[in-house]
């Protein structure tokens, strides 16, 4: 079922929480990565994606890589609540022996398309998906998330060398701009400006957006892919910590646990739990 507008806030918000309460439960996670991420997770799980639940492995689905492996908590979210799993699932995060784990496990979680988290091999799997689906004839699209900070890694600039030469227009990129990474700012660890040129100059339909707008995301995606014989990348400028305002912009948001105090305050500024 596609959901538009309004509908997909909610479903944000809810996301949102679901992240902040799982951390806190596991008492360790990245909770300011996956919120940055958000809307770009519910634009493609809850309106873009052809993806069917009850068929998990249905050959011909849309495919997503989260690069960027330790933004994972949202994920779980958007796939526990889109029905691949329980939601009392959530609970488990990070515990001994259950299905999610830090980083995403495709051999024991549902839904998860591919192992990832080792940074910068994101593009790369994603480009051997779409190479792969393009050589049996079928017409799904595989979309991968990567972090601003991973960028910094060669592989992710040969993959972009390599998609342009087998002209994988059905490899929809989305890069997490919120210009931070663990050791603080991307401009003065190893800066990225300016950061569309250098996608254009190997060869990719090029857009930029509010990576917070899912109406814009999906416009974007829309647009990509009436692109024929080029890869896209959909540059998404984004908030470290968003919906959250305390957390926002504050990279020791990156890994941190919220205490008790701080996951009611993150509750109540989304909304609070529902009746």
């Amino acid at each position: 079922m596609t959901i538009k507008g309004d509908n997909l806030s909610k479903i944000a918000d809810e996301l949102r929480k679901d992240v902040m309460k799982m951390v806190h439960n596991a008492g360790d996670g990245h909770p300011g990565p996956s919120l940055s991420i958000v809307e770009i997770i519910v634009a493609l799980y809850f309106n873009i994606m052809n993806i069917n639940p009850q068929f998990a492995l249905w050959e011909e689905r849309d495919r997503l890589i989260l690069s960027k492996g330790h933004a994972c908590p949202v994920l779980y979210s958007a796939l526990a609540r889109k029905g691949y799993f329980d939601l009392e699932k959530l609970h488990s995060l990070r515990k001994y022996g259950s299905i999610l784990q830090g980083h995403p496990d495709m051999k024991v979680t549902p839904g998860i398309d591919f192992t990832s988290g080792s940074l910068g091999n994101g593009i790369s799997i994603g480009l051997g998906m779409a190479v792969a689906a393009k050589l049996k004839g079928h017409n799904n699209y595989v979309y991968v998330i990567t972090g601003d900070g991973e960028l910094q890694e060669g592989i992710i600039w040969e993959a972009a060398m390599a998609a342009t030469k087998f002209q994988a227009d059905n490899l929809i990129v989305f890069v997490d701009f919120n210009k931070l990474q663990s050791g603080g700012t991307v401009e003065e660890i190893s800066a990225l400006n300016p950061l569309l040129p250098k996608w254009k100059s190997f060869g990719w339909h090029c857009q930029e957006v509010d990576g917070h707008d899912t109406a814009l995301l999906i416009d974007a995606v829309s647009r990509a892919k009436t692109v024929k014989d080029q890869p896209s990348v959909i540059i998404c400028h984004t908030i470290k910590g968003k919906g959250i305002s305390f957390m926002e912009g504050d990279n020791s948001w990156h890994k941190r646990v919220p205490s008790d105090l701080e996951l009611k305050k993150a509750i109540e500024l989304l909304g609070g739990e529902d009746k």
